[in-house]
């Protein structure tokens, strides 16, 4: 038997910054507990965001969403104040995608719905 993932925790200096992002732009739904929310991706996958001490790095993990209208997903980000690190594109792999910050300055991949 293989390992399966099944949450990835996010470290958040504030929860509704990040909520803006994952709940409000990405569509996650959500339920809220004091300091912690949970999230559910497509596949299952929880995105628990935990009000905590947060320091984002370049050199960690990056999550990757698959989302619809990544190009108008990205300037709805960048309109809010949000950074797009790196434009939507077609990459060597095949996958069109973009990176982005999230709220407290995480990397995270955004590639287009197929």
């Amino acid at each position: 038997m293989s390992a399966a993932l099944t949450r990835v925790v996010v470290s958040v200096h504030a929860l509704e910054p990040a909520l803006a992002f994952y709940r409000d732009l990405l569509g996650l739904p959500t339920e809220l507990t004091p300091g912690f929310a949970m999230l559910t991706a497509g596949n299952g996958v929880q995105v628990f965001l935990h009000e905590r001490e947060s320091q984002a790095s370049d050199l960690s993990v990056a999550a990757t969403f698959t989302v619809p209208g990544l190009d108008a997903l990205c300037e709805k980000w960048a309109a809010q104040g949000g950074t797009v690190v790196d434009a939507a594109e077609t990459r060597p792999w095949g996958d069109r995608m973009a990176v982005v910050r999230d709220a407290d300055g995480h990397l995270v991949c955004l590639v287009e719905e197929r």
